[in-house]
């Protein structure tokens, strides 16, 4: 099949298109999917760069978000046939331990994401187990799919499940253009909070006005904490979303009101983070980390795609034999949104 492999750990040059790597075979329980489209996250960048302790069987195929048509049917598959139309859900589970079996199933002990912890989605097929794969309504694209997967049940669990969202609260986003951001964007104000970004610059201010954000701040043109202090009346935001991590961490401890809570969805910018612990417990802050979710947390957040009230947004597609580039522009930031890579 084609596939662009890893064989490296490095720079995107490590990145390698083959047409002949070897196709998966799905075993009892799972089904393999045609994939019509992929979506990249960081997490491809990370995986790719590899970090200290990182143990992957090289070559690895990296990606988390596909979507396609069921192509084969491991034995004992029930509910669905070949030629479905299928979104599938990145994190794999065993499906039998007992937080499974509760809906836990994010927390799984042998939990993984797809292009992370076993080959994933830069290919023309993929291997799932068959509750993996969600049957996609005909007026949904194979890209718009794709391009919500990860982020929209990221940002789904960390603000409705895990920050327990309200109506009338505020929140703010630390971050415009990224996946989880815009799609928490959306999904903030389909809550019915007020809605607060930080922003890398004036377009990406403007492109996340546009989607719905109350407040954007244009953090190259002023403080974008002392803003918050000023838009809110030196009350702070009820929740903050942070996928940044180590550079604005203590930013999003200042900012957050007193008994407030900031989700930790990512550290873009680095894992080492000195906090200054007195404001924790002065303001009574919690600090709330998530990753991922359960797959009843997928399957309501694609629904709510399905129905047109969250609408992925899509910055650029490459060919899948342009996923050198397509990362390239990841890591440069030049995007508002999904990159796809079409296969």
């Amino acid at each position: 099949m084609r596939a662009v492999i890893l064989e490296q750990h490095g720079g995107v040059e490590k990145l390698r298109y083959v047409e002949d790597f070897p196709a998966p075979q799905p075993k009892a329980g799972e089904v393999r999917v045609r994939v019509r489209a992929a979506a990249l996250n960081r997490l491809d960048l990370w995986v790719r760069e590899g970090w200290e302790g990182i143990k992957l069987p090289l070559p690895h195929i990296l990606g988390a978000d596909a979507a396609g048509e069921i192509e084969a049917l491991g034995e004992g598959v029930q509910g669905l046939a070949i030629g479905d139309r299928v979104v599938v859900n990145p994190g794999i589970s065993c499906g039998q331990c007992e937080l499974c079996l509760s809906g836990q199933d994010n927390l799984c002990p042998k939990f993984g994401i797809l292009g992370e912890d076993m080959h994933g989605t830069y290919a023309e097929y993929v291997v799932v187990p068959a509750r993996n794969a969600l049957k996609l309504p005909d007026h949904v694209s194979y890209e718009q799919a794709a391009a919500a997967a990860l982020v929209y049940l990221t940002a789904w669990h960390s603000l409705i499940r895990r920050g327990n969202l309200r109506a009338g609260e505020s929140v703010l986003i630390v971050g415009a253009g990224g996946g989880v951001n815009s799609a928490s964007i959306q999904i903030a104000k389909l809550a019915g909070a007020t809605v607060y970004v930080v922003a890398s610059n004036a377009e990406k201010a403007a492109q996340a006005r546009a989607l719905g954000a109350d407040f954007c701040i244009d953090r190259s043109a002023e403080d974008w904490v002392r803003a918050i202090f000023q838009r809110t009346e030196r009350r702070g935001v009820d929740v903050v979303v942070d996928n940044v991590g180590m550079a604005t961490i203590n930013g999003s401890i200042r900012a957050v009101r007193r008994g407030g809570r900031i989700l930790i969805v990512g550290n873009t910018s680095g894992y080492a983070a000195n906090i200054d612990m007195r404001y924790l417990f002065a303001k009574h802050i919690s600090l709330i980390g998530s990753t991922m979710a359960p797959h009843a947390d997928f399957v309501q957040a694609m629904r709510l795609v399905f129905a047109g009230k969250l609408q992925p947004l899509i910055s650029k597609r490459y060919p899948l034999e342009q996923a050198q580039q397509a990362q390239i522009s990841l890591a440069n930031g030049d995007v508002f949104g999904k990159i796809i890579l079409t296969v």
